[in-house]
């Protein structure tokens, strides 16, 4: 039996998950962040230690027995001074020969589309879009919350709060959200929100993150406001999808398949099909797809393809069977 691992590492957490040839599941495990530029390199490397080492347990396994792994690392290959740490931080774990690192964003690719052409964009803690057509590959996004991440949960949160700001001066009528971030912090007075977000301790950009759902709320309440900031997140994740096909010259009226994964698309009736009409609102040709495995799938299954183990059909769909597109939990 060979087995591969697949880590998917995120701003809020880290699913690792064991599969074999037949595509079988064989453990899996979630951790915390594996974002290391807010929790530093050390933090990371003891978090995928011990997940990793979690994960072989469940199975019976040892680190020889583990075929081939990827694990894909949030902001990986945006600072080429990183790169040999990130590169090397397992190998007292995994022999260096056995894994490899990449970005995450080809775990959420990886599983949305099976390993097949097309592009998968990721609304998460933060946003960016990576796709394959004939061998090539491109990425749009992922610049960092700053000046970047549009359509993820920090700027979703980030402009809710701004407007927030707006409805208290009456710069904008006063609506949902307003009522709800003032019970979420328990506001005396509005301006007590500076003290709650600017600290100390200021908020951790996965905890600013976690107030995007609030904004979902303040949306379906009718809050016209908060709909417009979800209008606005699909059309600038359209636009990005759109650089990334550029990119990998597609031809204009190939109907090119689109995917999607991060927790952004969790929210039902907001983001998914708002993204699906600014899509089709462009000359370029789509095929909206759900996405037919989980991220950690992808990890897993980009971690046969590296290790020369390409799974099959029907391993694919036995993997889709056990594990759809939904969350990975601990399996015994």
């Amino acid at each position: 039996m060979k087995a591969f691992l697949g880590v998917d590492g995120g701003g809020t957490k880290t699913d690792f998950l064991l599969i074999d040839e037949k595509g079988r599941v064989l453990a899996a495990h979630r951790g915390a962040s594996a974002y290391y530029i807010e929790t530093g390199v050390d933090a990371v490397q003891a978090m995928l230690t011990a997940g990793i080492q979690s994960t072989l347990q469940q199975a019976g396994m040892t680190a020889s027995q583990v075929e081939f792994a990827f694990l894909g690392l949030p902001a990986y290959g945006e600072d080429s001074a990183m790169l040999s740490r990130l590169d090397s931080i397992v190998t007292h774990v995994l022999p260096s020969a056995r894994y490899r690192c990449g970005n995450d964003m080809v775990c959420g690719w990886a599983g949305a589309l099976a390993g097949q052409d097309g592009i998968n964009i990721v609304a998460g803690t933060g946003s960016i879009a990576y796709g394959e057509f004939e061998t090539r590959s491109a990425r749009a996004g992922g610049w960092g919350q700053l000046y970047s991440d549009e359509g993820s949960a920090y700027w979703i949160a980030r402009e809710g709060l701004a407007l927030f700001s707006r409805m208290s001066d009456g710069r904008a009528p006063k609506a949902a959200l307003y009522e709800l971030i003032r019970e979420r912090f328990q506001l005396r007075a509005d301006h007590d929100l500076c003290a709650a977000i600017y600290g100390p301790p200021a908020l951790a950009r996965s905890e600013l993150a976690a107030l995007a759902p609030l904004v979902a709320r303040a949306a379906r309440a009718g809050d016209a406001g908060a709909r417009k900031l979800f209008e606005q997140a699909a059309k600038e994740l359209a636009e990005i999808v759109d650089a990334v096909r550029d990119q990998l010259h597609v031809p204009l009226r190939l109907p090119l398949p689109v995917s999607y994964s991060g927790g952004m698309f969790r929210l039902e009736g907001l983001l998914q099909p708002l993204l699906e009409k600014a899509l089709g609102a462009g000359e370029r040709s789509y095929e909206f797809v759900e996405p037919r495995l989980t991220p950690a799938a992808g990890a897993a299954l980009y971690a046969a393809k590296l290790g020369g183990a390409l799974l099959a059909s029907e391993s694919v769909a036995e993997l889709a069977r056990r594990l759809g597109s939904g969350p990975v939990e601990d399996v015994a």
